[in-house]
């Protein structure tokens, strides 16, 4: 990467293991909404299967990274989206689960580790229904794709109107 976004939207995931791939179709649905609508400028749309070190990556020198990924919970309430926020004061104590065996968890403790945490991390897990080998997503997972999108673009509208917010500190005074 060469670190120039200022946001990265990372969906992480396997697009031919069922509701594994939400993350991706998220992605895949704000790439066709950006044809008519450009997200900002600074905005990467990114997909991952979840490795620490790509997702180390992607999101560092960011100053806000969205990763949509799937989760499974015991007992599965599919398409139920969980929202996790952290910031960087925060990211460097904070786990994570995953679908996959290693993932969003270490990647955030070795992005802490190496000094390449993004500003903030904000994380959206849809449970699914099954991540079995195949394609397509199930009912409920996929009635959260569209939805999910809008949140994203809430979470780039709410960091955009905070930076501008913010006065120019001067340097002096």
């Amino acid at each position: 990467m060469d670190g120039s976004a200022e946001i990265a939207i990372i969906g992480v995931g396997n697009d031919f293991r069922h509701d594994d791939g939400v993350g991706w179709a998220v992605v895949a649905q704000l790439r066709n909404r950006a044809l008519t609508h450009p997200l900002p400028a600074g905005t990467r749309l990114e997909t991952c299967d979840g490795d620490p070190g790509r997702l180390l990556g992607l999101w560092e020198h960011t100053k806000l990274s969205v990763v949509l990924d799937a989760a499974h919970a015991d007992p599965p309430h599919p398409g139920r989206i969980h929202r996790l926020e952290l910031d960087s004061a925060q990211l460097g104590t904070a786990g994570a689960t995953s679908s996959h065996g290693l993932g969003l968890g270490e990647a955030i403790e070795l992005s802490r580790v190496l000094g390449r945490l993004p500003g903030r991390l904000v994380v959206y897990a849809v449970e699914g229904a099954d991540r079995t080998v195949g394609s397509g997503l199930s009912g409920p997972v996929a009635a959260q794709v569209v939805p999910l999108a809008n949140h994203v673009g809430e979470e780039i509208a709410r960091f955009r109107s905070e930076r501008t917010a913010d006065p120019p500190r001067r340097s002096g005074s």
